[in-house]
């Protein structure tokens, strides 16, 4: 993985794929290439470089009409030119570039170095590329059928054939493809990003879903050959949404950009006849949801932290048991899938692979599912059927900011809504109400304090660790924080639940060691204050986030924020700590977009 783009139709389809592999570096990446059928020749020019420099490397004279490209994120060897895409087959004939993991690549591998096939990389995608030029098929798209009948794993994947230079074809499985139909010209992409600049009319690929793609058409079936319609999406977003916008960076723009989210999300959500929220997509009437027993939030990394701000929400708002667990161990453990559970998948991309297998699991075993997801047409979307839309709008930095914000005031609206109909009064109802309209201007008397943050920020930026503590509602917000400081500034940053510092990590306290300290103004603020008091007796820093008085010089630093419910507080307790994070990191000279070693959408398990 990372990202991938194809074109075929009149257009210079170097300079297409290019453009493509730019509008796709927000996903992260290690090595990019190009494959251009020019002339009659498959020329490919691929290294373990940035997309700027890969487009110095292109010569001039490759000009043509159909293409590859892809943007890789190291799995199977180094990042190096040679393990780049697009990967060929021993002739020269087939390219192909892929997102995903060949899980039985090893296997394969083996097998075709047996009957003689040499090989130039490291990585599984290279034996597709073997697979595919073995095929005696007399079309491209039997020849993949017949490569991926015998693969195991994950795969989005473009091939393209100098035998057959007027056509792509690509096939899906638990790795986003889309298809962008233009004028007598087609796109394919990993990501709308990479689209958006040429059309408004996509399809989406579902799991064992090919497709043949031509200039003036694309044909789709299944894997097992049965034919399948698809209906184009029209993308409600433009090229301007992937700029900065004059912002030095993508994540200050979007940090910036979170009340006019947060305003869309609540947007004609919230009812105040009945004093609660109205969520048309989630499908539950009165009975259904009287009749849940427990909510369980399903996420990874940033999702997994908004789904336990959510469990918590949902435990005081509808007294109904909930919790959060990571996607990723879900499946592993064997669950017994209880039809009383709702189940709520979490994902910005909607195309996390280890949450999409939760969610297959699920499905197989008749779980009750609601997804939320910031991005239309996405896997998890049209898996889940029913659930919340995000309406956090593009998120293009790697680290989430605005579709965590927007996924903790969603779960909030849920709350109200399973609340309003099993024991939640009218008044608190009403309450809460008030409190969500009140979020979006909040937000933005956080953000106008961001000089003051920032000065903090840089007071802290040798640090080269940190302790990040809360209670309750506090915890998933230090947990948030901890991850925005270490992804983008790469300083080590560890988060405690407050009370168990002294059950071992209070070892670690020292002068040249901050806590970050998550206090609302709740039933645990004398508490917080007594975990200051035990960092400060062993010399550590502090730095309070809060949204009340401490007593004076109890805290070394403070990040106020307005105060709302208490429920609700979580919500903006965080963007002081996103702000934080990037300040550090932009002190330090990080590449705060796309920081070493990750990916915007983990399409890989």
């Amino acid at each position: 993985m990372c990202g991938l783009v194809g074109y075929v139709g009149h257009r210079d389809a170097a300079e297409v794929l290019l453009e493509g592999l730019h509008r796709l570096e927000y996903r992260g990446y290690d090595s990019t290439g190009l494959a251009v059928l020019s002339k009659g020749r498959l020329k490919t020019v691929k290294a373990a470089v940035r997309v700027a420099e890969l487009r110095e490397l292109v010569p001039d004279k490759l000009v043509g009409g159909i293409g590859i490209a892809h943007t890789r994120w190291a799995t199977h060897g180094e990042p190096t030119d040679a393990n780049a895409h697009p990967h060929l087959d021993p002739t020269g004939r087939i390219s192909l570039v892929h997102n995903g993991i060949i899980e039985n690549a090893e296997v394969l591998r083996a097998k075709l170095s047996a009957e003689g096939a040499e090989f130039t990389s490291e990585t599984d995608t290279e034996v597709l590329a073997h697979l595919v030029a073995r095929s005696s098929a007399q079309r491209l798209e039997d020849a993949v059928r017949e490569a991926l009948s015998e693969v195991e794993g994950t795969y989005g994947i473009v091939v393209l054939d100098t035998r057959f230079p007027q056509e792509l074809v690509v096939a899906r499985q638990g790795s986003p493809v889309v298809l962008g139909i233009g004028n007598d010209e087609m796109f394919i992409a990993s990501d709308v990003a990479a689209l958006v600049r040429y059309t408004q009319q996509v399809v989406y690929l579902d799991d064992g879903e090919l497709a043949t793609v031509r200039a003036g058409e694309y044909v789709t079936s299944r894997l097992d050959r049965s034919a399948v319609a698809k209906t184009p999406t029209t993308l409600a977003m433009s090229v301007e949404d992937y700029d900065r916008g004059g912002h030095e960076t993508f994540l200050h723009k979007e940090i910036h950009e979170q009340p006019a989210a947060l305003d869309r999300a609540l947007r004609g959500r919230l009812d105040e006849r009945f004093s609660t929220a109205r969520l048309g997509g989630v499908g539950l009437d009165a009975r259904e949801v009287r009749s849940i027993r427990r909510v369980k939030f399903l996420g990874s990394g940033s999702s997994y932290y908004a789904g336990q701000i959510g469990a918590t929400l949902v435990e005081e708002l509808a007294r109904i048991p909930a919790d959060a667990e990571p996607s990723s161990e879900f499946r592993y453990r064997n669950p017994v899938i209880d039809p009383d559970t709702l189940y709520i998948a979490v994902s910005q991309s909607g195309e996390t692979a280890d949450t999409l297998a939760a969610v297959a699991e699920l499905k197989r075993k008749g779980g009750r599912l609601l997804g939320v997801v910031n991005v239309v047409g996405s896997a998890i979307a049209r898996e889940c059927g029913s659930g919340l839309f995000l309406h956090a709008g593009p998120e293009v930095s790697v680290a989430a900011t605005k579709s965590f914000t927007n996924m903790a005031a969603s779960f909030a609206l849920l709350a109200l809504h399973l609340g309003r109909v099993r024991d939640l009064s009218l008044a608190d109802g009403r309450r809460l109400v008030d409190g969500l309209r009140r979020l979006p201007d909040q937000l933005g008397e956080i953000l106008a304090a961001e000089e003051a943050i920032r000065a903090v920020a840089h007071k802290y930026a040798d640090a080269r660790h940190m302790f990040f503590v809360g209670r309750v509602r506090g915890y998933p917000v230090a947990r948030e924080g901890a991850q925005k400081l270490k992804e983008i500034s790469y300083i080590h940053a560890e988060a405690y639940q407050s009370a168990e510092l002294k059950h071992g990590p209070l070892a670690l306290i020292n002068p040249e060691m901050p806590s970050v300290v998550v206090i609302p103004a709740d039933e645990t603020f004398g508490k917080n204050l007594a975990t200051i008091e035990e960092i400060k007796a062993r010399g550590g820093p502090v730095i309070a986030v809060t949204n009340t008085e401490l007593p004076a010089g109890l805290a070394d630093d403070v990040l106020f924020v307005p105060r709302n419910e208490v429920q609700l507080d979580p919500v903006l307790l965080g963007i002081p700590l996103q702000l934080f994070a990037h300040h550090i990191a932009e002190k330090l000279g990080r590449d705060i977009d796309r920081p070493r070693n990750l990916a915007k959408s983990l399409t890989v398990e």
